[in-house]
């Protein structure tokens, strides 16, 4: 098998499909088809016969008729039975045209194999075969060992920051010095403890000698890890993490959380693929946004951008109105504690100093379902709950609380209460006024 395997490959560009990639036979010029002659003895250039040419004895200057040949034939197996060594060249051949998974084109192309045989074939031989996954490693594990040893340099057009030692910024940077494009502590950083000892000697014993050549193999495994994890920092641009963060906030919330999840897979693609990707998901947000405006604009019965303008203005002096109602609602039920109308006041005037954007909507009422204490809780604690935001556990144990203080001291008074939870005043007194309404306690 492996003689027909180096046969298969030395000769495989005599093989070709296409009648007019081989060389004519030497004898009538015709295309040759196989099986054919070549003479092992004449060379360099391949010297072919049609079988017709060779039965005669043709002879042409050097080549004499009982010179050394070979039988030129593709029928045979190479890594399986019923799959010759032309319908192997064949498959290679249609997924590299049609393209990898598109196995009904490929199985078109061939025209011997069906759809399922195409791609059963190709994923045993070809993606799960151990002779071809290590011929890859080790075309992978070149290419690492011939740029794991280079430095780890900014671009020319970057400045490299140099950030004083023990910094917040030199930790953030995994101790990277700029001066000797490398890092001051190293991935695996003791790695070369386990060989500081070791020593060949002539006087080894063959199973000691074996250890140590493993220890060493150990080591280099060691040092190519340390290679990749640098690759990755060097294609990436992760050396200045402040730089990077900034680049990342410039996408919108939800695109963030998509760089935060796809963060992992970088590793396996290079920067630029990565960078597409992310750049794909932050146009189809965009796009997505976009027609979820323009359906908005259909469903308001609104046909031009010029009409778009002014529903929008329009829509945002309606949102501001609703705004101050809700204001006016809020001081009318809190204008009854001064210290929690004046603390209300001034939340409100920092959000109208410091906010520039959209108006703030209210925080969505709490899902209870499956928190612990649901079930001890009735219709209208449920409520309260939700729509103050707090988990059923920690209101029974203020509930608790308020009621134990209620009944030493006969009565409980609003500051009290607060004294005694220490959470938003707003929470509080929502919740003191529940259980004063409900008859829980009663007021000092």
């Amino acid at each position: 098998l492996d003689r027909r395997i180096a046969h298969f490959g030395h000769y495989s560009d005599l093989f070709s499909d296409d009648p007019s990639d081989k060389p004519p036979c030497r004898g009538c010029s015709s295309n040759l088809v196989e099986p054919y002659i070549k003479c092992a003895e004449c060379g360099p250039s391949p010297f072919l016969l049609c079988l017709q040419c060779f039965t005669r004895g043709f002879e042409f200057k050097k080549h004499e008729s009982d010179h050394k040949y070979e039988i030129m034939t593709s029928d045979f197996p190479v890594l399986e039975p019923g799959w010759t060594a032309q319908e192997e060249m064949a498959v290679l051949e249609a997924v590299m045209d049609c393209g990898f998974g598109n196995w009904l084109d490929v199985a078109y192309q061939m025209r011997t194999k069906s759809k399922e045989e195409c791609e059963a074939h190709y994923m045993k031989n070809f993606i799960n075969n151990p002779l071809f996954s290590s011929t890859l490693l080790n075309l992978r594990q070149i290419e690492e060992a011939r740029t794991a040893v280079t430095a780890i340099p900014f671009k020319p057009t970057d400045d490299p920051p140099r950030p004083t030692f023990d910094s917040l910024l030199s930790r953030d940077m995994a101790g990277y010095m700029p001066a000797r494009a490398d890092f001051m502590e190293e991935f695996d950083n003791y790695a070369e403890w386990d060989l500081k000892d070791i020593d060949f000697v002539d006087d080894d014993s063959d199973l000691l000698h074996a250890l140590k050549i493993a220890v060493v193999d150990i080591y280099h495994s060691r040092l190519k890890e340390r290679g990749r994890r640098k690759k990755i920092i060097r294609d990436h641009g992760l050396i200045n993490l402040r730089k990077f963060q900034i680049l990342e906030h410039r996408y919108p919330k939800e695109v963030q959380d998509l760089y935060d999840a796809m963060r992992r897979f970088a590793r396996v693609v290079g920067p630029i693929e990565h960078d597409k990707f992310i750049e794909s998901h932050a146009l189809e947000f965009e796009l997505r946004r976009e027609i979820g405006r323009l359906q908005e604009y259909r469903r308001a019965g609104i046909q031009s951008f010029c009409s778009a303008k002014v529903y929008e203005r329009v829509k945002h002096v309606r949102e501001d109105e609703r705004r101050k109602r809700t204001m006016l609602v809020d001081v009318l039920q809190y204008i009854q504690d001064g210290r929690a109308c004046q603390q209300w006041l001034s939340k409100q005037a920092c959000f109208t100093i410091h906010s520039s954007g959209p108006c703030r909507r209210s925080a969505p009422p709490l899902n209870l379902t499956g928190l612990p204490g649901t079930e001890k809780l009735n219709d209208r604690e449920k409520e309260l709950c939700q729509v103050v935001r707090l988990v059923p556990g920690a209101y029974l144990e203020y509930k608790q609380a308020l009621l134990n203080e209620c009944r030493r001291q006969g009565g409980l008074r609003l500051a009290q209460a607060r004294a005694l939870i220490k959470i938003d005043v707003n929470k509080t007194r929502k919740i003191y006024d529940f259980l004063i309404k409900e008859g829980y306690i009663n007021k000092a």
